[in-house]
């Protein structure tokens, strides 16, 4: 049986790749950004982890909700950040007043050794 002749590349010019540009975007004028960063009592991270992730589908639900993202740590120390983006102030209060987050409020304390959060403007 005879070979096949191998076909040769062709000179093609070749394109840059394309790549993504950071593109912004626009918030409403009162949008505000919640930065929450938790640290797992010793022995209750995968109980925290658990709670945590229950409250991010029902959250971006909410009218209001832009972003509600949740980061572990990349370090595994038992570490969480929420990032969430709130059309206003006032939208992330009626989200405290929510039933998952009321269950969530009730039991948090068992599950932390530490809470920090910080509202953000977006400036640029």
């Amino acid at each position: 049986m005879p070979k096949r002749k191998s076909k040769k590349a062709s000179k093609r010019k070749s394109r840059p790749r394309k790549t993504r540009r950071n593109t912004a975007v626009k918030l409403p004028k009162d949008a505000v950004t919640l930065i929450v960063i938790l640290r797992a009592r010793e022995g209750q991270e995968l109980l925290l982890e658990a709670e945590l992730r229950a409250l991010v589908a029902p959250s971006r639900r909410e009218e209001g909700c832009l972003t509600y993202d949740l980061h572990r740590s990349a370090d595994g120390t038992g570490s969480y950040l929420l990032h969430e983006v709130w059309a206003s102030r006032e939208h992330h209060r009626l989200h405290t007043q929510t039933r998952h987050f009321l269950r969530w409020s009730a039991g948090k304390d068992a599950l932390l050794a530490s809470r920090e959060s910080n509202f953000w403007k977006k400036i640029s």
